[in-house]
Parts: C-alpha cells; structure tokens; sequence
C-alpha cells in the first residue's frame, strides 16, 4: 500500500508527481488482469487442470504486483491520488473476483467469501469515513492477512493432489481467522482516531 507518503511533491522531488508513472502502471494492469484472470477460471471450468495452473499463475502475477507498485511508489516518490484510490481498489477486485469464483465452483463455502468481502470492503469504506482525520498506516497483521489470503486462494486455484486436499481448509481457516481478527483492530484503531481529533 502507499499509505505513509504524502500526496503532491514528495521531499526531493521538483513539482508534482505525475499520475502516468509505473507504480500507476502496475496497478492499472492488476485491473486489467482481473477480467483475464476471471475469463481463465472460466474457460477452466475449474476441472481442466492446464487452465488451472494459467489461472493460477496470472493470480499469483497480478497479485505481486502489489508488492512492486508500492515499493516503486515509496522508492522513487511516486505516491499519486490516482494510486491511493486505485490501489486498494484493484487489490479487493482480484481477491473479491478469486473469492467468488471459487465460491460458484463449490471450491470454498460461500459464507467464508461473504466473511472476508464483508471485512474487506467494510475496512475500505471505514478508511474513507476517517481519512480527514488522519492514516492509519497498515499493520503487520494486515500484511500477514493479505499474504495468507493470496496463499489459500493459489491453494484452491492450483490443482493439487487429492491425498493433501485436507490442507486447503486449514489454510483458509488461518485466513479466515487472520482476516476478522485484523478487521476488528483496524475498527477499534479508527475509533481511537477520530475520538482523539474531537
């Protein structure tokens, strides 16, 4: 995320920041490749397992370039508002998308997805609700949240043998665990916020 830098000129940088850069790219492409991502499951019918591992593979990608966006955006002072805006959008719309089309081909129950966009989504909107009074910068939890979410959906995505398909919902339960617990710091984190600015 690029949370922690101001918007505008950062500290060494002349004048503004444009907005077509390449952590704007990267995020820009994350966007793109959710359709292509969701159009690979599809053709994959989630029962060809070539189709599988393509799918797999352009998740994994997509997915990564999160990690590359925001570290050239804090590297090289690239932090736009396009990015902060797109940026959480593009990361919910890939997970959300993987999260749902598992959920159509019976891969994971459907109230675990519910859960985890109900948390994902609710957070987003909580972040807006209390950016006027500051940011809250993103936590160690957050990022282990992310990582275990990333690493259950590839689980499920890649065509692993039968003989370790039990460990597919010990990792999902971890993400699951992960992700609300984490939600509920950041609720409680934001409420401490904005009491502290009245």
């Amino acid at each position: 995320m690029r949370s922690g830098v101001t918007d505008g000129a950062p500290a060494g940088r002349v004048g503004p920041v444009p907005v077509v850069n390449a952590a704007n790219g990267l995020t820009a492409l994350r966007l793109v490749l959710v359709p292509v991502f969701a159009g690979l499951v599809f053709v994959s019918e989630m029962t060809d397992p070539g189709w599988r591992v393509v799918a797999c593979l352009t998740f994994g990608f997509a997915s990564a370039t999160d990690l590359v966006d925001g570290w050239i955006a804090r590297r090289y002072a690239l932090v736009t508002s396009f990015g902060k805006v797109a940026d959480p959008i593009a990361d919910k719309a890939l997970t959300g998308t993987a999260l749902v089309l598992l959920s159509w081909y019976d891969r994971i129950p459907w109230w675990v997805t519910v859960v985890i966009l109900a948390r994902e989504f609710g957070i987003t909107l909580m972040r807006f609700w209390v950016i006027r009074y500051g940011v809250i910068a993103a936590s160690r939890g957050g990022k282990v949240k992310t990582a275990v979410q990333i690493l259950a959906i590839v689980w499920y995505l890649w065509p692993v043998p039968e003989v370790v398909d039990w460990v597919g919902p010990w990792i999902l339960g971890v993400a699951l665990v992960v992700t609300v617990v984490t939600g509920l710091d950041y609720v409680v984190r934001a409420l401490r916020l904005r009491r502290s600015v009245r």
